[in-house]
């Protein structure tokens, strides 16, 4: 039987970040919808052609989105809240970016596209989070106990034509019934999410026949939460699912389709056929499960979990279409093709039909190599994108189909790159090997307790009652993009650039004081980066020009890539803080990221462990803190927003990574004395199943996200007792809809509740990067005003 590539879903955002241009330009009322939609379609367009072309033979469609997947399913089954005001009928794109970004309701604000009245204003953005142990984040569902569902969005199907008119046939991709439910929140009455299911399945089976009624063949149902750890209940949804979208006959013997293409009968003629689709981790205890679906083919992922394919093989159907996830779609490495045909060569041998795939959707890698000129020859050798994984794959299948002698050339290459970065000398770095495998308690250990810390540090500090400060970054504003872009061009030299940034600074240092901030921060606008700026200074790490990965909606990181042993040749932003503080008499916080977040939110090479990558990041950072300390900085922030998305995504494996994690940052802030105060910044943290873990960090100050959720983050620190200092945001940054005094005094309010009021510090949710001044201007000032009627009534 031949051997298919299927693709499970690409970037969306374009070889030059296209849609980022188009989503920011529409935002901001510069162009219309229909210059948005001819941009998305342009994209698609180029997309699904250039993935044939790569020798992709199952192609995707409905993997595009103008934001988010998820926010597309909600839009789909018409699970839109209340407070959105819709009222039916399609889902329109006044409402879709209400939910994604919230709405102000005012003439011409980004907001609310071109100032239109519609039925999302002044209402809140949806709460956000990250899919699953990845940086990319999604919409949260908000599910109540009177859900209901209707077809409100017929995206899938319209994409599946808008491609069938190109002359490619793809396969839709959907996002399962039962895992959209299980990523959802409830709201209201407490009550099991499962139990919409019976309302949620017919929008599916609507679905499914419309797109079989216009030709699809094949649809891929993507339900990553089977590689979770799953109760009875959600077991039995996943049965019951299934066999009411499928008929609930299940395929017997031979496949009675065209072999050569993967095609496989299911139990209702009158849908596509299904292929579910798992991915991030092994099946492991829900294998049973999974193999007693009515459903036509199973992918899985055997870069995460190789070692599940034997138990799938054994287990399986024998007409059920096996697509094996061989290329990683989480990291930039090249695959060792040879090593992969010899995993997977006794599953084609046996007859049955398979698809080589990668091991999830590319979304979470660059897209093209080709781009990246300027990078070192070798590291560049070990390195493969979107663009280069799909043509893997195709060499892969060739390789089996025709015989390994008929890409030699290409496998000789792969081998040749592997080996070479085995040896390199680039990779390894003695005396940082040295150095991580020091066994000194003392190194993860303040030399004071909490209780006796704190009192030295408000003794020093002098702080009001709820004390103000920012999170880190202020708005990098086109002049500073513009300033930066000339410097890296040589358009100017480094005296004009550093000479415009410490402007910059004295800008917002001033304005800082103006506010009424307690403790201030000199902005960032030196930085590209919060994690790029510190790989750019640490050896051991590569950057690219133009290597993005969508983060949300038109939020494009570029991560950096460790390749090698990492170290800090010398300071990186002790000047930086020198300066900044010189301008005030106001304590300055030192800002740094934290080496779980460098680890978390960069190519990591997968040669060692992440905690031994994670360790010698820790030491870097370290040396870093110290010599802020010694600098003169009283504050000190070192940023974990990425601890919890490092998680394992199994329950039993969690507390080996927190046992390092917590480690590597307690010995990056170890190093100081009792006097001073080390804060950290979490993202987007459910903290009730990690906060004892959370507590072992033994921050001085922590800062969390929790402006969306209405703080209800805060009862995990009250049932724990938290014992440190905690700043619970009071303004979601991620929208560009500004919260009133009134509204962040509620929230503050809300905390109190929660904790003691000594506790407490005002804060935004995250840094303000993204954001524009003049909505940063009045969201800072009503915060302020928030913290002054707070010590108004305490």
């Amino acid at each position: 039987m031949t051997v298919n590539v299927a693709t499970l879903g690409f970037p969306r955002i374009g070889p030059r970040r296209e849609l980022k241009t188009a989503l920011e330009s529409y935002w901001a009322g510069k162009s219309d919808q229909a210059a948005l939609l001819a941009t998305a379609a342009e994209l698609r367009r180029k997309a699904w052609a250039r993935q044939r072309d790569l020798g992709a033979t199952i192609i995707p469609s409905n993997d595009f989105s103008l934001y988010d997947q998820v926010l597309d399913t909600t839009a789909m089954v018409g699970a839109i809240p209340a407070i959105y005001g819709w009222t039916g009928g399609e889902v329109g794109l006044d409402t879709y970016f209400a939910m994604a970004r919230g709405a102000q309701g005012q003439p011409g604000h980004e907001g609310c596209a071109h100032g239109h009245a519609h039925d999302g204003e002044g209402a809140p953005a949806a709460e956000m989070t990250k899919w699953f142990d990845t940086n990319y984040h999604y919409l949260v569902p908000e599910l109540t106990a009177g859900q209901s569902f209707r077809l409100a969005s017929t995206k899938a199907l319209r994409e599946y034509r808008e491609a069938k008119a190109q002359g490619i046939e793809t396969r839709p991709v959907l996002l399962g019934p039962v895992s959209y439910l299980l990523l959802g929140k409830t709201r209201g009455a407490d009550f099991e999410p499962l139990s919409l299911l019976p309302r949620l399945l017919p929008i599916y089976a609507e679905v499914l026949r419309r797109l079989a009624e216009a030709g699809a063949a094949w649809v891929q149902m993507d339900e990553p939460y089977l590689v979770m750890d799953l109760t009875d209940t959600a077991r039995a949804a996943y049965r019951d699912a299934y066999a009411a979208l499928t008929g609930g006959t299940p395929t017997g013997g031979a496949s009675t389709g065209d072999a050569s293409t993967g095609d496989a009968s299911t139990g209702d003629a009158s849908i596509p056929r299904i292929m579910l689709t798992t991915y991030f981790g092994a099946l492991g205890d829900n294998l049973a499960t999974v193999l007693a679906l009515p459903v036509a083919g199973l992918h899985v992922d055997l870069v995460r979990a190789p070692d599940q394919l034997g138990a799938i093989l054994a287990g399986a159907r024998p007409d059920l279409v096996l697509s094996l996830g061989v290329i990683d779609g989480r990291n930039i490495w090249a695959a060792d093709l040879n090593a992969i045909l010899d995993r997977i060569q006794p599953a084609v041998a046996a007859g049955r039909t398979v698809v080589l795939a990668p091991s999830c959707s590319l979304l979470h890698t660059p897209i093209d190599l080709e781009r990246e000129t300027d990078l070192d020859p070798e590291v560049r050798r070990w390195l493969s994108f979107a663009v280069q994984k799909v043509a893997e794959l195709a060499v892969l299948a060739r390789a089996l189909n025709e015989g390994r002698d008929a890409v030699r050339a290409e496998l000789d290459v792969a081998a040749a790159a592997a080996a070479s970065r085995r040896i390199s000398p680039k990779i390894h770095n003695p005396a940082v090997q040295a150095r991580i495998t020091a066994d000194d308690p003392s190194l993860s250990r303040r030399t004071s307790p909490f209780e006796v810390r704190r009192s030295i540090q408000r003794a020093k500090l002098k702080l009001p009652p709820y004390p103000t400060t920012t999170i880190g970054s202020f708005p990098q504003t086109a002049e500073i993009r513009k300033a930066r872009a000339d410097y890296g061009k040589h358009a100017i030299d480094l005296a004009t650039y550093e000479g415009f940034l410490r402007d910059e600074t004295a800008r917002a240092v001033r304005w800082q004081e103006e506010a009424g901030l307690d403790v201030l921060v000199h902005g960032e606008f030196e930085r590209n980066d919060m994690v790029q700026y510190f790989g750019e200074q640490l050896s051991g790490f590569a950057f690219t020009s133009h290597a993005w990965v969508q983060s949300y909606g038109s939020r494009c990181v570029r991560p950096p890539i460790i390749y090698g042993d990492v170290a800090r040749p010398r300071p990186m932003t002790v000047e930086w803080w020198r300066y900044a503080q010189s301008l005030t008499k106001r304590p300055m916080k030192g800002m740094l990221t934290g080496p779980v977040t460098i680890l978390n939110w960069s190519f990591v090479r997968d040669d060692q462990p992440r905690s031994v990558t994670c360790r010698q990041l820790a030491f870097a950072i370290r040396d870093e803190v110290t010599d802020l300390e010694n600098a003169g900085a009283a504050i000190i922030q070192i940023d974990e927003a990425a601890l919890r998305e490092g998680l394992p995504l199994r329950h039993g494996e969690w507390q080996a990574y927190l046992d390092w994690a917590v480690a590597c940052f307690r010995i990056a802030s170890s190093g100081v004395g009792d006097a001073t105060q080390i804060h950290t910044h979490m993202c987007y943290s459910e903290f009730n199943d990690i906060i004892a873990s959370i507590g072992a960090m033994d921050a001085d100050v922590i800062s969390i996200e929790t402006a969306r959720s209405q703080m209800e983050l805060l009862d995990a620190f009250a049932g724990y007792r938290y014992p440190a200092e905690i700043g619970p945001g009071v303004y979601d940054i991620h929208s560009p809809r500004v919260p009133a005094a009134d509204e962040m005094s509620a929230l503050l309010k809300a905390a109190a509740r929660r904790l003691p009021a000594d506790q407490l510090w005002v804060n935004p949710d995250c840094g303000l990067k993204t954001r524009k001044w003049p909505e940063v201007r009045l969201a800072i000032e009503n915060m302020v005003a928030a913290a002054q009627a707070a010590r108004a009534c305490a």
